[in-house]
């Protein structure tokens, strides 16, 4: 069982080695493998540790922490990018070796009370289409695809995402 709490600086570490792993077990076969391959935690933990201490953050950084208090998921909340409002999860990963125990569904739970904290009446995100897992993971609790789609640049190659919404 985990539990969930705001992340600290002291967590950047852990969380960057969730983020990257996560990328390179989720996304093989999706995203090039060159661009896997050029992920490090280093360069993430730095980038994160910039973000996470700057003084004009609006996003909220949730991680889940085990019954020894290691980190085993995060999560990232903030005003929605886009039209429409409401909120939008940047992020959400688990250590892959904890995929199906639990863990996301623990740090979506409080993602959405930390939303309706900030008045948001919705949460929107966006996924890789061909990221079949987490859009099971999200369909399931009760996202629903809206329409809207947008391409990223990853090492040359174009991917598609499709955007989910849940009203809260």
């Amino acid at each position: 069982m985990s539990t969930v709490r705001m992340m600290t600086e002291a967590d950047v570490a852990a969380v960057s080695e969730i983020r990257v792993t996560g990328w390179q077990a989720a996304y093989v076969g999706i995203v090039p493998q060159s661009y896997l391959d050029g992920m490090t935690i280093e360069a993430d933990a730095r980038r994160r540790r910039q973000y996470v201490t700057a003084p004009d953050k609006v996003s909220l950084d949730l991680v889940a922490v085990d019954t020894r208090g290691t980190v085993v998921g995060w999560a990232c909340l903030g005003p929605s990018r886009t039209a429409g409002g409401g909120g939008e999860l940047y992020a959400l990963y688990v250590r892959p070796s904890l995929i199906g125990a639990g863990v996301g569904r623990t740090l979506l739970h409080a993602v959405h009370a930390h939303a309706r904290d900030r008045d948001f009446d919705s949460v929107l995100l966006w996924v890789l289409t061909d990221n079949a897992r987490a859009r099971r993971f999200y369909e399931r609790a009760g996202y629903v695809a809206d329409g809207a789609v947008q391409s990223d640049d990853y090492d040359g190659v174009s991917l598609t995402e499709v955007r989910y919404r849940l009203a809260l």
